[in-house]
């Protein structure tokens, strides 16, 4: 994948462009393919660092690698794969390769480099039709061999190849992503095939990088999850979503249906937060497994339905999906933290709990405005029957009471030494009870005095 940009896109097709030339002057032929093309024909307008992908034809990779460099050194961490990426513009250039597989898995393939493969062939071994096109650099031609503008009118993912689609499985999981981002229903044929190939060869790096972008950059991150049930395919990499299906829930509270459903709905409205999270790709992971805890504490008594303590619950559950397909410690730190708190916002709106109260639920969050968001996603996703009730003004106000009072002066470690304690063990405990009261409002001189009053206490 290219790196980012510094330049705009109208400089980077000017360097491709300039490039295309020597490249045609030397018998060669350079052309954009992948999703640069796709989004193209789709009328998506790129951003300012969109990947760019160049596949040249009829050129040696040495000449190749002499034509570029005599404008810039070139990146060459995949030359053994015939693609070199040009540092500074977001650029990575390709040669035409066949790839075979040797085993299973993403590293068990003998590629070949071959300048004369021809563009028709170079584009038989992408995974779909609407990745399959190519635009010549130079003239804008669109070359079309698989039907790729016709899916993308129709909205329809289709596989290129059946033989070389199943060699990585990964695709079953851009299968799903891309119908997510791309709001494309997977042909018919193509999941079918996607059912049939195991997935256990994957890493889990790959199977969270597919994840992470239908989360992060589709409007509709559900249905990604909702392809791979229909295929089959959660049990292995995702069994913590799988165990939500037909966990079912009070009717009164959530008429939508099982927590499946209601994770889905939370998820779709928590893309639409997304933009106003502090940490978008925590806070959607949050979305997802909120409810985890519910398969294990979901119990009927009385006949009425209930999952008491399902907030807890759901810290082992998330623990272990996040330690498989995250292995970020902070990202898994955020989204327990999330996990435990998620129904306290409205709890406490609804109970028109104390202003302390409020305080320390914002204090134990460690993205309070994250938490509020997540709250409200939460409640958008269910049924509701025209009686949903705001709570965001009353949260807001009480989270800018929080900002306040936590902007204040405070008792500090040093203030401790400089009325004559040496630091020790209880200076943690010691602090704790100047924060609490520090959220209760108290002032500072009148803090300070119950702290140390606190502090000899414990000494004694």
């Amino acid at each position: 994948m290219a790196e980012n940009s510094a330049f705009t896109l109208e400089e980077r097709l000017d360097f491709a462009k300039e490039a295309a030339e020597k490249i045609a002057e030397s018998g060669g032929r350079a052309y954009f393919v992948g999703g640069f093309v796709r989004d193209r024909v789709m009328g998506v307008l790129p951003g300012l660092s969109p990947d760019i992908d160049i596949e040249v034809h009829g050129l040696e990779p040495q000449k190749l690698v002499s034509l570029l460099e005599e404008r810039v050194p070139l990146k060459k961490t995949g030359v053994s794969f015939g693609i070199y990426s040009v540092p500074g513009y977001g650029i990575d250039v390709a040669m035409p390769r066949t790839e075979h597989a040797t085993g299973r898995g993403h590293r068990d393939f003998e590629t070949f480099v071959d300048p004369c493969l021809g563009p028709k062939k170079a584009a038989e071994r992408r995974d779909f039709t609407v990745n399959a096109l190519m635009e010549d650099v130079l003239t804008g031609e669109i070359l079309d061999f698989y039907g790729g503008r016709r899916d993308i009118e129709n909205k329809i993912l289709r596989h290129v190849s059946d033989a070389s689609f199943a060699e990585d499985p990964l695709r079953v999981l851009r299968a799903a992503q891309f119908s997510a981002r791309l709001g494309f229903e997977v042909d018919e044929k193509t999941a079918g095939l996607c059912a049939s190939i195991p997935l256990d060869s994957l890493s889990s790096e790959r199977v969270g990088g597919e994840m992470k972008k239908a989360l992060t950059m589709s409007a509709h991150p559900s249905v990604f999850f909702e392809f791979l049930r229909k295929t089959g395919q959660l049990e292995l990499w995702f069994p913590e979503v799988l165990a939500l299906i037909g966990v079912e829930q009070n009717p009164a509270f959530h008429p939508e249906g099982d927590v499946w459903t209601h994770t889905m709905m939370v998820l779709d409205a928590a893309a639409g937060l997304r933009d106003r999270a502090k940490q978008p790709y925590p806070f959607m992971l949050s979305a997802l497994c909120h409810d985890f805890g519910k398969p294990e504490t979901t119990k009927i008594k009385n006949g009425v339905i209930h999952s008491y303590g399902h907030e807890p619950a759901g810290l082992g559950p998330a623990s272990r999906f996040l330690s498989r397909l995250c292995g970020d410690k902070k990202v898994a730190q955020y989204v327990k933290n999330m996990v435990l708190l998620h129904m306290k916002p409205n709890v406490m709106a609804f109970a028109g709990a104390s202003v302390k109260s409020t305080n320390k639920m914002f204090d134990d969050s460690v993205e309070p405005e994250d938490l509020l968001l997540l709250a409200e996603a939460d409640s958008l996703g269910i049924k509701k029957s025209g009686d949903y009730v705001d709570l965001n003004p009353w949260l807001y106000d009480r989270l800018a009471i929080y900002r306040e009072y936590t902007s204040r002066p405070t008792v500090t470690g040093s203030d401790l030494v400089a009325a004559g304690y040496e630091p020790g063990p209880d200076f943690t405990e010691i602090l704790a009870f100047a924060r609490k009261l520090l959220l209760a409002g108290i002032p500072y001189e009148s803090a300070l005095k119950q702290t140390l009053a606190y502090a000899r206490k414990l000494r004694k």
